[in-house]
Order: C-alpha cells, then sequence, then structure tokens
C-alpha cells in the first residue's frame, strides 16, 4: 500500500526488453537511497506499484510485465524521463494522503492547465465508465500523487497542484496533452463492489417474493 505522497522524482536511465513482451526499468533515484529500499521491496513509480529487483545507492532496477505496459503510461517512457516515486507505506508510517494500491485503473489525459493564485488548475478526462467513481472533494491519484477532486463535469475532473506539489513531483511539467496514470478511490470501488451485490440479491430474491405471495 501506499500513501500518494511522493518521495522522490527518479530518471529512468536505461530500458531493457524482456522474454514475452516484459520490460526491466533501471531507475536512477539517489534521494531514496536512505529509504532503505531492498530487493522484493514494491515501490510506486508514477502510481504503478512494481518491486524492486535490484537496487543500489543511485537507484533500482524493476521489472514491468507486458500487461502493465498496456494498461498504464510506464510504455512510452524514455531514457531521462523523470518519474515520481514513493516506497510502500510501513506500518506506523503517517497517512497523509489516501490508501492507495498501486493499481492503475486507468490512463487519463491532462485537458486543461489554468495558472490559479499560485497553483495550477487542471481538468484531467478519463474514460466514460471510470466517471461513476469520481466525486468532488473525494480522493484520486494521478502518476502517484494524492489529490482532492475539486469539480466534476462528464468524464473530466479537475484538481489543483499547490506549488510544494508541482516543484516536489512531476506534475509541474503537465501540459494539456500529457497522458497521466489515473488510480480512482479504494473506498468507491467497494462500494460499488457492495451495492452491487445487494442489487443482485435483491433480483434473486424477487422471484421468491412472487411466489410467497401467490
Amino acid at each position: 500500500m501506499f500513501t500518494g505522497i511522493v518521495k522522490a522524482v527518479g530518471e529512468i536511465d536505461s530500458l531493457h526488453p524482456q522474454v514475452g513482451g516484459d520490460l526491466r526499468l533501471v531507475v536512477r533515484a539517489p534521494a531514496l537511497g536512505g529509504a532503505g529500499l531492498a530487493p522484493g521491496d514494491s515501490v510506486a513509480v508514477n502510481g504503478v506499484c512494481l518491486t524492486a529487483a535490484e537496487c543500489h545507492a543511485e537507484g533500482f532496477a524493476a521489472d514491468v510485465s507486458a500487461e502493465t505496459l498496456a494498461v498504464t503510461t510506464l510504455g512510452t517512457l524514455g531514457p531521462g524521463d523523470r518519474v515520481n516515486l514513493e516506497p510502500a507505506l510501513a506500518l506506523g508510517d503517517r497517512l497523509g494522503g489516501h490508501l492507495v494500491s498501486g493499481h492503475v485503473d486507468c490512463v487519463g489525459r491532462i485537458e486543461r492547465v489554468e495558472p490559479e493564485g499560485g497553483s495550477l488548475r487542471m481538468t484531467i478526462a478519463v474514460p466514460p465508465e471510470y466517471a461513476r467513481y469520481l466525486a468532488r472533494k473525494g480522493s484520486v491519484c494521478v502518476d502517484g500523487i494524492s489529490l482532492t477532486i475539486n469539480g466534476v463535469s462528464g468524464s473530466a475532473f479537475e484538481v489543483n497542484i499547490i506549488p510544494h506539489t508541482a516543484g516536489h513531483t512531476i506534475a509541474g511539467a503537465y501540459a494539456p496533452g500529457t497522458r497521466v496514470n489515473v488510480e480512482v478511490d479504494l473506498v468507491a470501488r467497494y462500494l460499488e463492489r457492495l451495492l452491487g451485490g445487494a442489487r443482485a440479491e435483491d433480483a434473486a430474491d424477487e422471484p421468491r417474493r412472487a411466489q410467497g405471495h401467490a
């Protein structure tokens, strides 16, 4: 689990294709050198939970499956690209953002970036089927950043990027057309499942209730 509070910005050092369409990413991340990252540990790269395969003082390497490459933006990265990084949450750590699984739901697109005071107001569009998970003042994770939704219109939502976030993540470089990894709030997912299950049970009980009235 993660919190959506980015700990460091790393840089893609190299990419190495693997058997079956997988890819090994080598990430330069000297700022994580003191984070105690070890082989087998989880680390979120632009919001995608990966397992560190190799670790050293200057960074780490992680393998990305073909499936993950297909449903996230990791497959578009190249040497020199900057990425948001967050090691996995440890018990007892502060939960500064919200609970994030690192399992990306969809890829969104930056539609608009406008200055607003000292912040940046951004509009992000997602595939229509994910709009139902977005709510005003709810939480969303964008490229591993925990953000509060300011408004929702159709299949797009608005967020504010404060100066600290813009300066300590890759969000300060977003522009219209930028593709981003989006993970909806886990609570929305569980509510859908619970309510969907209740509706299914009600539908199954309907014939029995009808027979009882006969």
